[in-house]
């Protein structure tokens, strides 16, 4: 009997290591496939980096149209760019997820494997405990035989609780892999999502160089008539806001507000630096390039501004980078004055209402990706940066206000004539703009 129960675990354990061979083999197909992918995803990242120093640097210069059309180039091989590294990110995590698969069943498989031999061990120990003490000693020969007997059925007690410890580590290891396998199936998910707001993007990118060639004829002069308008219906607009919101008197709790520096807000963009782009964080993907207040820009242009100071910060960030909820919250509204012909404002924006007695503005966004009344939870994509509206480059203008002091206002209901009279956009008490850089 006894050899019997050995060659069943024998026969229970090779065919385990067979599986365990076959799949060990195919893993490590695939992690040598991955580690290929990753090396690829690496490069085009340097790819991405070195498009993004050329468009930065190209936007330092002075504006023209040559220019202009060189950023948009070299903007849509960037896209074109991300685009294979969202593919090549999509074909890595697939990897992963087949990888995960296999070992799952593996270890699906060992789990069954050692539950039959745990099933065969506790049959023969429940038909040796069966028997009482005087039946055992009765069909032995010797008292000797008898010993080795109980002996060996200690052994099988302590099989059991080998097989047991062996049992629970293999369902730990399932689960995580489970739960591994979970997370990547959503990050998959997220990168298909990914992958078609780039394509859009290219769209994008395309139709505005083709509205370009079309406004300018491709001529400089041209060019410099069409940037002195929109330059011209900015200060306009600007000038007419200011004093709207002067006229703006809405009281403001001071207890509604939280307290400056407890870091209640996260950073709308990835790779952020809260130094100046000129002065100390110019190395980062995302500076600032105008802060909040009485900045020398605004001091030096008040006719902009309307003496009132900047209402909010500017980050470096180009086309298509992720802009993303500082904090969760409802989606208050969205809009885009671009619709307006004329009106040269916030482009594409969308203003969240948080939890905390703050809401928060993100303006000149090249595409949306949430709508009017949609909950967010810190972190989430909620469009991407842009420079719709006017703007002098790509970024993204990002506004704190303490949220009884904001509403959502047509211009048209206020000021009979603006070239904004159909513009939807947040208009604000003075005092309900706070400094961002205090809520980080």
């Amino acid at each position: 009997m006894n050899k019997i129960i050995s060659l069943i675990l024998l026969l229970l354990l090779t065919a385990g290591l067979q599986s365990m061979v076959f799949a060990n083999s195919t893993v490590g197909e695939l992690q040598k496939q991955m580690e290929e992918k990753n090396k690829e995803i690496e490069l085009i990242k340097d790819e991405i980096n070195k498009y993004r120093e050329e468009i930065n640097k190209t936007g330092e210069e002075q504006k023209s149209l040559k220019n202009e059309i060189q950023i948009l180039q070299t903007r849509a091989s960037k896209l074109k760019s991300e685009i294979s590294l969202t593919n090549k990110q999509i074909d890595s995590t697939n990897f992963v997820i087949q990888k995960l698969k296999i070992e799952i069943e593996n270890k699906n498989e060992q789990i069954e494997n050692s539950k039959k031999s745990l099933a065969e061990i506790l049959r023969k120990l429940d038909e040796e405990e069966s028997r009482s003490l005087i039946e055992i000693l009765l069909a032995h020969n010797s008292l000797s035989d008898f010993f080795v007997n109980i002996e060996r059925m200690e052994y099988l007690q302590k099989d059991i609780n080998a097989n047991l410890a062996d049992l629970k580590i293999l369902k730990n290891e399932f689960e995580e892999n489970q739960t591994q396998k979970d997370a990547e199936k959503n990050k998959l998910e997220q990168l298909q999502d990914n992958l078609g707001d780039q394509k859009e993007l290219v769209g994008i990118n395309k139709q505005q160089k083709d509205n370009l060639l079309k406004q300018t004829q491709n001529k400089e002069q041209n060019y410099k008539k069409i940037l002195e308008d929109k330059i011209a219906k900015k200060e306009l607009f600007l000038s007419e806001l200011a004093d709207l919101e002067v006229q703006l008197q809405i009281e403001i709790d001071p207890d509604s507000i939280p307290s400056a520096g407890t870091g209640i807000l996260g950073y709308p963009l990835s790779e952020v630096s809260l130094l100046s782009c000129w002065n100390g964080g110019g190395e980062f993907q995302n500076c600032v390039t105008q802060f909040f207040g009485n900045t020398p820009f605004a001091t030096q242009n008040p006719q902009v501004y309307g003496g009132k100071g900047h209402n909010g910060v500017d980050f470096r960030a180009s086309v298509g980078e992720k802009v993303f909820a500082a904090s969760g919250g409802v989606i208050e509204s969205t809009g885009n004055t671009d619709e307006i012909r004329g009106c040269y404002s916030y482009g594409k924006w969308v203003l969240i209402k948080h939890n905390n007695g703050l809401s928060t503005l993100y303006a000149h966004l090249s595409l949306i990706k949430v709508n009017q009344g949609q909950q967010v939870s810190r972190g989430q994509i909620i469009g991407y940066s842009g420079e719709t509206g006017y703007a002098t480059g790509p970024h993204l203008h990002f506004t704190v206000y303490a949220t009884q002091g904001v509403k959502i206002m047509r211009l048209g209901d206020i000021k009979t004539i603006t070239n904004c009279a159909n513009a939807r956009i947040p208009i604000a008490d003075k005092k309900a703009y706070l400094n961002p850089l205090s809520y980080f």
